[in-house]
């Protein structure tokens, strides 16, 4: 993509009332994100941060089809969600991390979500590793992709007040006035809170892929209903997943739940957790199974990864080479 549709795929602008506005305008795509359009989404946050007229940034969509459809794998992913944002779900709101299913992994500092979420990890591992998408508001809010409900019904007249508003000398707290406003709590409670026994269980950051299967295998055969219909879930969704890729995201998620409370690894950080991701991320992308396209993994089973190779993808690359975040 030339510089020039990414231009008009992400335009960016300031109100007069200090609220910078971010449109992703790329509607035939589903706004999906790649290397281009991520530069200039970061080029107008960079800009925006040092200007003491901006009050808050507001990212939306030119169309009601979608928000973002996330990665597009011509390019790469942006990470649009940071520490300091208030991404908001609604009804409609579909969240997932499908990438081992393509030879790649949960990238885009996913992993250091998990580690914040409930279950120590676990719930991270059992969303990435088997590809399960948040479809309800309440479990979106559970896992931490989102801090706010607002119903569709509210959106318009929220960004409509975010417009007008008169800011203070503290705008974040005036944007969260706003938003407990027009939020409201979600009408279901989240699954991924019913079934949190089971997913640290199986996805624990103690348990290999191998592992994580055979417990699976038992929850299958609950005598709960439920509980059998998620664990046969669960392993179909591993199924789909490059035994390789599988084995690495189990790794890196484990890796960042386990540092996530000693702050001083470089693991507890999210741009130490980005780091790391670049490393895989390129090596990743030149494996045969993202590079095949079609599902004929190699290795082509858990039991053949060679678990060397797989820690080979973590090592640091030659210091001109590394991210600098």
């Amino acid at each position: 993509m030339a510089a020039a549709a990414a231009e008009e795929f992400v335009k960016g602008r300031v109100t007069p009332n200090g609220v910078a506005v971010i449109t992703l305008d790329r509607p035939k795509a589903l706004n999906a994100m790649n290397l281009e359009m991520d530069l200039r989404y970061k080029a107008f946050l960079d800009e925006w941060e040092t200007n003491p007229s901006v009050k808050c940034v507001l990212v939306e969509s030119s169309s009601p089809r979608a928000f973002s459809a996330g990665m597009d794998i011509k390019g790469v992913a942006a990470e649009i969600q940071k520490d300091k944002s208030t991404p908001l779900v609604q009804k409609r709101t579909l969240l997932a991390m499908p990438e081992n299913g393509i030879g790649l992994f949960p990238d885009v500092g996913f992993a250091y979500i998990g580690a914040k979420a409930p279950g120590g990890g676990a719930v991270g591992s059992y969303l990435g590793m088997t590809g399960k998408r948040i479809s309800s508001p309440a479990d979106a809010l559970f896992f931490g992709l989102g801090t706010h409900y607002v119903p569709s019904a509210n959106l318009g007249p929220l960004r409509e007040s975010l417009l007008s508003a008169n800011f203070t000398d503290d705008p974040h707290r005036d944007v969260e006035s706003l938003l407990t406003k027009f939020k409201n709590e979600p009408e279901s409670g989240p699954q991924l809170d019913k079934f949190l026994p089971y997913i640290i269980s199986s996805f624990g950051p103690d348990k290999s892929v191998a592992e994580s299967v055979e417990e699976l295998k038992k929850c299958s055969q609950s005598d709960d209903a439920a509980v059998a219909e998620w664990a046969n879930e669960a392993l179909a969704g591993l199924k789909k997943g490059a035994p390789f890729s599988l084995c690495l995201t189990q790794k890196h998620f484990s890796q960042v739940a386990s540092a996530y409370r000693n702050n001083e690894h470089y693991l507890s950080k999210l741009a130490g957790v980005m780091k790391v991701e670049y490393r895989i991320a390129l090596r990743s992308s030149v494996r045969n199974d993202f590079v095949e396209g079609n599902p004929k993994w190699k290795p082509a089973t858990l039991e053949d990864v060679d678990k060397g190779e797989v820690e080979s993808v973590f090592e640091p690359l030659a210091a001109e080479a590394e991210l600098n975040v």
